[in-house]
């Protein structure tokens, strides 16, 4: 088992305990390695202090276990704003939430739309997107979605 999964397995049941899921554990950095542990909440927001109390209870858990042999940096963060759908199963959770996706088949000629995700029944995906003054739907298919991220509406 890779690495990264047994350390996944070993923060399960922390993340159970604070009723939160991981979004992404990875290692980045050269010399200086940071643990980068990603995590949200079932609606997908996060907050500082939940941050802060599961890296106090990752940090003992690493501490007990001693899984990691080299030297490193813990962190426990948020997915971000923007943070990208990597599960288009997702969007069932999403309705109303404002989205942008990148389509490898174009919708009316668009690649990309930007909009508030109206529904999702079976395949096909209802994104509500301003053009000019005014405001349409695109009914996309779900296999037509090459990437999803949130947006932020500005």
């Amino acid at each position: 088992m890779e690495r990264t999964e047994k350390l996944k397995e070993l923060f399960q049941p922390v993340f159970d305990e604070f009723g939160v899921r991981l979004y992404e554990l990875k290692w980045i950095g050269g010399r200086d390695r940071t643990l980068q542990v990603a995590i949200m909440k079932e609606d997908g927001s996060m907050d500082l202090d939940t941050c802060a109390d599961v890296s106090e209870r990752l940090s003992e858990v690493l501490d007990a276990s001693d899984p990691i042999s080299e030297e490193y940096t813990l962190e426990v963060c948020s997915p971000g704003a923007e943070r990208e759908i990597k599960d288009l199963s997702e969007l069932d959770h999403l309705i109303g939430s404002y989205i942008h996706v990148r389509l490898s088949v174009p919708f009316k000629k668009m690649t990309e739309i930007t909009g508030e995700l109206v529904s999702v029944e079976d395949n096909q995906v209802t994104v509500s997107y301003r053009d000019k003054a005014a405001v349409r739907k695109a009914v996309l298919n779900r296999e037509d979605i090459e990437y999803a991220r949130m947006a932020v509406r500005i």
